[in-house]
């Protein structure tokens, strides 16, 4: 699928932790803004740890004349919290939003804040911001690490999409057959909103694996013993990584998605080469 139109594909960057990675961030933020990204979006710490870097790579990547969709997490957060939050987005001209429930930080106990869940806080943004932001959530294909059954974890996406989302982006995933049975057992449920899939490419396998551990994303077996077997061969793995991810999201664009979502972790050199292959860069 040759699709040159800016709407197709997203990214997802986060706030750098120092002078180096700050460097790094906006030279592949420079590099994929020619892309033509629908919109970027910037992940949000848990409990609000990198508020403040949320709010700086916001400003810097809307200073590149892009689309800037900020995460915003309720776990922590009070209502009064929210309101300047999204108040200072609003003033800043930003229209859109990543609605998160968010982690809870080590040390906080119990206090989750004012809001709960998700669903709480796509509510309480239509009801204090109406339709001023463009609100995307996060759905879960091979289902949230935390949730009690496949069945449940739709529901609660299905809860999302009626108090408000505009869109949902998913967990990255490699088996797109879980992919369009999630998009088909929403759809028999109402569902009408786009649902991007979120697309990671494989760089690192010890990396990938840990995060894959956490967000409940499995890594296929054969791409297991295939990563495995490249062991310190970074140029390899790389390699392998930009083959397989080309694929994947060849046929999940050839196959009906709206678009596709990647997950940049803030390099350029693979997100760039796999969307030339794509023909996503025209």
């Amino acid at each position: 699928m040759s699709a040159s139109s800016p709407s197709v594909i997203s990214l997802e960057f986060f706030p750098p932790r120092d002078i180096a990675a700050q460097e790094r961030l906006v030279r592949s933020a420079k590099r994929l803004a020619a892309l033509r990204p629908a919109y970027v979006s910037v992940t949000f710490g848990a409990g609000g740890s990198t508020r403040t870097g949320t709010a700086d790579t916001v400003q810097m990547l809307q200073n590149l004349g892009v689309d800037v969709a900020p995460h915003l997490s309720c776990i922590g957060a009070t209502h009064a919290d929210l309101r300047v939050i999204l108040d200072d987005y609003r003033a800043r001209g930003i229209r859109r939003l990543v609605a998160l429930r968010g982690d809870l930080p080590s040390g906080m106990g119990g206090d989750t804040g004012e809001l709960h869940h998700a669903v709480d806080l796509v509510r309480f943004v239509r009801e204090h911001y109406g339709d001023h932001f463009h609100i995307e959530v996060a759905a879960y294909p091979e289902m949230h690490p935390q949730a009690e059954s496949a069945q449940a974890d739709l529901r609660h996406f299905v809860d999302k999409v009626r108090a408000g989302a505009d869109g949902a982006i998913t967990q990255y995933f490699f088996n797109p057959d879980a992919y369009f049975d999630f998009v088909d057992r929403a759809r028999a449920q109402g569902v009408d909103i786009p649902i991007t899939p979120g697309i990671m490419p494989v760089t690192n396998y010890t990396q990938l694996a840990r995060f894959s551990s956490m967000c409940g994303a499995e890594i296929p077996r054969w791409m297991r013993l295939r990563l495995q077997d490249f062991g310190d061969d970074k140029a390899s793995i790389r390699a392998f990584g930009i083959d397989v991810v080309t694929r994947l999201t060849e046929r999940l664009l050839e196959q009906g998605a709206p678009g596709a979502h990647f997950y940049t972790l803030n390099n350029a050199d693979s997100v760039a080469q796999i969307c030339a292959n794509l023909g996503l860069d025209a």
